[in-house]
């Protein structure tokens, strides 16, 4: 009898401590770190990672909890790509063309000069193979990377001078990243990459003559008008993604659900970038106009804008020949924007063209 009930009391605690472990799991707490290219206070561009740290813990009811750190927390506005792939922070926030000289292939996911419209990239990405292009890219770093918020078509930039003939832009130091860079020194022009929290203090001591950021929602936070009143309208980043990096091992330890759970949050809070941004600037459009008259809005003249489109394809037909999956990428781009194109030329194109015939 003795023997027996033992038996039964060690299988009864056995099977509560079954269940004890089980409930244990269950609610395990993951803590992430996510690091941004930008201080916390840039917005919109640090909208999303904040947005998306609340969004996850209310959908795990608490069970990842993700602290966001901005660039004048980890002091490496440019260095998240390597703190991600390391491991040193799970994710991070940033624009995959930053990383070019690491990966020439991250280039692309971002935005190209002469490329597509914010409705056409986002299209390709999700129904059109580049998110699985990128995802291939980001594969041999060890991570995982997703749209993380779309600025639209952004400003040419700000000048001190008018540019009036491809002659103008020659000797000229401009920050502008990315691919477009590439384009200006073909033409003339030194192009740098400077950090946010510098740009204003560069233009204004001389040490460049020119910028490009965003658009007037975050450009007139800046006071870039103050100092370069020549601001162009754009050529070099019609559908500015920024991205989030995932560190693959980190994510792929997570349960099932807490995975959907971050996957969705990134595409919600994404979305919500580009609705913010195209508010601020529609506001800051409508106050430049009455409190800075000083500001000039000008067009590249069209024999510039030739020029640049010029050696944007001579350049893009050398990156084609530095690897099958540069090509690839490029072919994808370039086959889906054909397609594309036509449509937003018959939908969108007509009916502004004809609503501001209307207007006149």
């Amino acid at each position: 009898m003795i023997i027996k009930y033992l038996a039964k009391s060690i299988l009864s605690l056995l099977i509560i401590l079954a269940f004890a472990m089980n409930a244990s799991a269950k609610e395990k707490v993951y803590k992430w770190k996510l690091a941004m290219s930008w201080p916390k206070n840039l917005t919109p561009l640090a909208s999303p990672p904040q947005r998306f740290a609340k969004l996850v813990k209310e959908m795990s009811n608490g069970r990842l909890i993700i602290d966001v750190h901005g660039k004048n927390k980890h002091k490496a506005a440019l260095g998240v790509f390597d703190m991600v792939k390391l491991g040193q922070y799970q994710m991070a926030h940033s624009g995959s063309y930053y990383w070019k000289g690491k990966d020439i292939n991250t280039l692309f996911f971002t935005s190209m000069p002469f490329g597509m419209t914010m409705d056409e990239q986002t299209a390709w990405f999700y129904y059109g193979g580049g998110l699985e292009l990128m995802q291939e890219v980001y594969a041999k770093h060890k991570m995982y990377s997703f749209p993380g918020g779309n600025t639209g078509v952004q400003m040419g930039g700000w000048f001190r001078k008018e540019i009036k003939t491809v002659d103008d832009l020659k000797g000229l130091k401009m920050r502008i990243p990315g691919f477009a860079g590439e384009i200006m020194a073909k033409l003339g022009v030194k192009s740098i990459n400077i950090p946010a929290g510098e740009l204003y203090t560069s233009l204004e001591r001389g040490t460049i003559d020119a910028l490009e950021w965003v658009g007037p929602g975050m450009d007139i936070k800046m006071g870039f008008y103050k100092v370069a009143p020549y601001y162009y309208t754009g050529w070099h980043e019609p559908a500015s993604e920024m991205q989030y990096l995932v560190n693959k091992k980190a994510f792929d330890k997570l349960p099932k659900d807490l995975q959907t759970i971050v996957t969705v949050a990134m595409k919600s809070t994404a979305f919500d970038m580009y609705a913010e941004n195209y508010d601020a600037s529609a506001n800051a459009w409508e106050q430049m106009k009455k409190e800075f008259p000083n500001i000039k809005v000008k067009e590249f003249p069209m024999p510039v804008l030739r020029a640049m489109k010029a050696a944007n394809d001579k350049l893009i037909l050398k990156l084609e020949k530095k690897g099958p999956l540069t090509k690839r990428i490029i072919e994808s781009q370039r086959n889906f924007l054909k397609k594309s194109r036509e449509w937003t030329k018959i939908s969108e194109y007509s009916y502004l063209k004809n609503m501001t015939a209307l207007e006149k």
